[in-house]
């Protein structure tokens, strides 16, 4: 490829980013992640079988975010989340500090059990409900929790992201192995983030807030609800154990759960699906379609040479450097799309276990850094928008410039 279709590819990749993360004329994401690609095509920069190719390569993960999404909506739907978030109210006892570790511990184990992405998806508007029922001045920390809990929680297991199976492949660890190596980073990664938010969101933590608020009882749909969300679980550690795809198993809990939910209550159906973000999934293609056209610009070639120098010379020094390269270009493009690349470059490098481990920690955790880093802080916004919050790129940014660091460098410095 000549170098003026790799500039053109790379100018491409860096408006369609700068569209997701700014939304010029308030368009959606998903708007300019499909204009992006449909360009690529149209110029010729990148063949049509390509992109086609490019799209087919994130079935599962659509299939993924399907079924989360159709969990979710539900749950919306049926009053769960009210009933959950009334009893997180209560347990808090007044205190917007214990809310604000109730939230946090909650997220840490949705995280590490049914992945980031459910996290965003599930969690935040149950968090919403709860602020509104404790009658919280402001909302943001616990909002702000959802966020990077899913994110420095995220690869606790390897179901936690699924990023971290586009990474690994057929090279995934077992469980065992996982823990061995990632268990120590986790834990610091989490509790690093943890101590962050609360040094800075501590003057919003000192209010009082409402604690005797009624508790709405559980309806037939909302307890079938449930139970669809702890099966969802369920399926999802079984896949993980057995190196298989999430997505189908995803997508037929949330199928699932619909029709038994909807059968209970038929005019739940239509509501539950015209409510969901479905935007989401073409918004993915777009991005798997980016990738493959920088596949095309020779950097996997340029990364797994990178890779094979680095996995010679491993101090912590330089698992910082590699941890923060990623975590910005996760940011730049998105740590799924990066996770694809860098999952490239790790093979043809035959990369080095702390290498790769690196790797795997700036994919998850650097994208606390920015609104654009990861598909699941892209799934909280959305969350937000619809409940009629607002929160800017340069807001989450100027936190995250915080945060991120905080979390990530001590978690790389006890990779081992």
């Amino acid at each position: 490829m000549s170098s003026y279709s790799a500039t053109l590819i790379w100018s491409v990749a860096a408006l369609t980013t700068a569209g997701v993360l700014l939304r010029p004329f308030r368009l959606p994401e998903p708007f300019w992640a499909v204009a992006g690609a449909l360009l690529l095509c149209v110029t010729g920069l990148l063949a049509v079988p390509d992109a086609l190719g490019a799209v087919a390569r994130g079935v599962d993960v659509y299939l993924f975010l399907a079924g989360m999404m159709l969990i979710s909506e539900l749950a919306r739907k049926t009053g769960l989340f009210d009933h959950v978030a009334a009893l997180a109210v209560r347990q808090a006892r007044g205190s917007a500090r214990r809310l604000f570790l109730l939230v946090y511990g909650f997220g840490t184990l949705v995280t590490a059990f049914m992945s980031n992405d459910a996290t965003a998806v599930v969690l935040t508007p149950a968090v919403l409900a709860a602020t509104r029922a404790a009658k919280v001045k402001n909302p943001l920390p616990y909002l702000y929790a959802c966020a990077f809990i899913a994110n420095a929680a995220s690869f606790v297991l390897p179901i936690s992201n699924p990023a971290n199976l586009v990474i690994f492949g057929e090279r995934m660890p077992p469980l065992a192995g996982w823990l061995a190596r990632f268990a120590l980073p986790s834990a610091v990664a989490v509790l690093a983030t943890l101590a962050a938010l609360w040094w800075t969101q501590r003057h919003a933590l000192a209010e009082r807030i409402e604690h005797d608020v009624p508790v709405p009882p559980l309806s037939l749909q909302a307890w079938l609800t449930a139970l669809g969300i702890v099966l969802t679980g369920v399926a999802l550690l079984v896949a993980s154990f057995n190196g298989t795809d999430l997505g189908w198993p995803t997508c037929a809990a949330g199928v699932a759960t619909l029709l038994l939910v909807c059968a209970t209550r038929r005019s739940l159906f239509v509501p539950a699906l015209q409510e969901v973000s479905w935007g989401v999934l073409p918004m993915v293609a777009g991005l798997f379609v980016l990738v493959a056209a920088l596949e095309q610009t020779g950097v996997i070639g340029q990364l797994a040479a990178m890779v094979r120098a680095l996995s010679q010379h491993h101090g912590v020094g330089a698992l910082w450097g590699i941890g923060a390269v990623v975590a910005l270009a996760g940011n730049i493009a998105n740590n799924l799309p990066a996770g694809l690349i860098a999952s490239s470059a790790l093979a043809a490098g035959h990369a080095s276990d702390a290498v790769a481990g690196a790797v795997l920690i700036g994919i998850d955790l650097g994208p606390n850094l920015s609104v654009t880093g990861s598909l699941a802080t892209l799934l909280w916004l959305t969350a937000l928008r619809r409940d009629g919050h607002m929160i800017s790129a340069g807001q989450f940014l100027r936190l995250g410039a915080v945060v991120m660091p905080l979390a990530m460098l001590p978690a790389l410095a006890v990779l081992r």
